[in-house]
């Protein structure tokens, strides 16, 4: 059923006040999709149909609501019920939700929460946001050295639907030293006797508390992990993180560098939800660096005033051609650098691998472009041969140049603390304007010194 046809179905039941009917539609829809239901909803609606859902579900929904509608929630609705919905959260949802909420809502909910939740929520949020330890959850199944299969089976029936995930195991040692993981998998094929510390992998993968987000993301990325223990510096274990928030970083984190590659400060916002004022405020500093530093492009082109009236009309038509085609080639390198920079492919170490692999490649198509440009100069603009050669010449520089900043600056960027990303389109673009120009002049003086027209 297509989707305006539920949303139709579901706005009827509401509207007609039958209550149960629309609980029951709703139990048979994704948490996710009741939420986007629920985003067009006003205040009363809203709180008409949260108190409608069934109790099993509406943390879950909750979680999937926007910042927003979850703040209006929050605001509409008793203590008890705050509490109740907290305490229903697993705790990385809890905590991402908190981190997004105004101060005094989140004195709020925190007073209503009960208290053990309330001290490992203040726990959480004392990790730096950009850390694996504030996406972290506790919502994990632990076991120890010497326990057998049959007491992990009698545990995960007990508890397991409290737990974000049962698909891996942590086993533990008497100081709570991560010792290995095992696959649920791998344990239900084994003899109820046998231990879990026999059939685990030892040494797993984990990452620290301190680590960054997107090194997390890097190493599940690499690993192809399900989830990812996180432990602190005498290797005990304080939580995982899920691929779901993984996935939460790794779109966070390509919404920045797109942002970035086309010279926007990044904003946690989505689009239609960010005031204009906002987006202006995003905009204008970058904007104003490249008029800046475009700014030279202007100067260099007054200086060399003189050489385009006596030489040929030519060259000052050529010039947009060559900012162009220059900016083009930066921008292909720079995207190709910024790709493998983020999925670890290439490091700071490999900038002169990378460079003498963009010269190679620069030297084949400047060639090409040498070629194809000096042709076009000379019998299509008729334009004599010193100022097709001028014009070639200077676009077979313009690339070599363009690939060489391209390809290394992102990687100078990364070793600085910058995000690559910085160095995308516009600057690359705005950086190879000037150095194109600055080569075009310089070669059609020496040339035209040499061979006048």
């Amino acid at each position: 059923m297509e989707w305006e046809a539920v949303e139709k179905r579901l706005n009827d039941l509401l509207h007609s006040g039958k209550k149960e009917e629309l609980r029951g539609a709703m139990r048979m829809l994704h948490e996710a999709d009741i939420a986007q239901y629920m985003e067009n909803l006003d205040q009363d609606q809203l709180l008409k149909v949260f108190r409608i859902l069934p109790k099993d579900i509406s943390a879950d929904v909750f979680s999937y609501m926007s910042p927003e509608q979850r703040q209006l929630l929050i605001e509409s609705i008793g203590d008890q019920e705050i509490r109740a919905l907290v305490d229903d959260m697993f705790l990385d949802d809890a905590v991402d939700f908190l981190e997004e909420l105004p101060a005094g809502v989140v004195r709020r909910v925190l007073q209503s929460a009960a208290p053990e939740k309330r001290q490992l929520i203040n726990q959480f949020l004392r990790y730096p946001e950009d850390s694996a330890g504030s996406i972290m959850t506790i919502e994990y199944l632990e076991f120890h050295r010497g326990d057998t299969v049959k007491k992990a089976m009698e545990t995960i029936r007990e508890v397991g639907l409290d737990k974000e995930t049962i698909y891996t195991l942590y086993i533990l040692d008497k100081n709570r030293g991560l010792i290995g993981t095992l696959p649920l998998r791998k344990m239900i094929l084994a003899r109820e006797d046998a231990e879990l510390s026999e059939m685990m992998e030892a040494n797993p993968i984990s990452v620290f508390t301190t680590d960054s987000k997107e090194k997390v993301a890097e190493v599940v990325r690499r690993y192809d992990l399900m989830a990812i223990p996180v432990v602190d510096r005498e290797n005990r274990l304080v939580g995982i993180i899920t691929a779901d928030d993984v996935m939460d970083v790794i779109e966070e984190k390509n919404t920045e560098d797109f942002e970035r590659m086309a010279a926007l400060t990044p904003s946690e916002d989505e689009y239609l939800r960010t005031s204009p004022f906002k987006l202006a405020l995003n905009r204008i500093p970058w904007l104003l660096i490249m008029a800046a530093v475009a700014m030279l492009t202007g100067m260099i082109i007054d200086s060399y005033e003189g050489l385009l009236k006596n030489a040929s009309i030519v060259l000052t038509s050529c010039i947009p051609m060559l900012m162009n085609t220059g900016g083009n080639c930066g921008s292909q390198a720079s995207t190709l650098m910024i790709r493998g920079i983020a999925l670890g492919e290439i490091r700071f170490q490999d900038i002169f691998r990378a460079a003498w692999k963009e010269l190679r490649v620069g030297l084949m198509v400047g060639a090409v472009l040498f070629l194809f440009t000096f042709l076009l100069v000379f019998l299509i603009y008729q334009a004599p041969p010193q100022v097709a050669l001028i014009v070639a010449l200077a676009l077979y520089c313009t690339v070599l140049i363009a690939k060489a900043l391209g390809c290394m600056l992102p990687l100078c960027a990364k070793k600085v603390g910058f995000d690559p990303a910085l160095m995308a389109s516009p600057l690359i673009t705005t950086l190879v304007d000037a150095a194109s120009l600055t080569i075009y002049f310089a070669i059609a003086t020496m040339i035209l010194r040499v061979l006048p027209v």
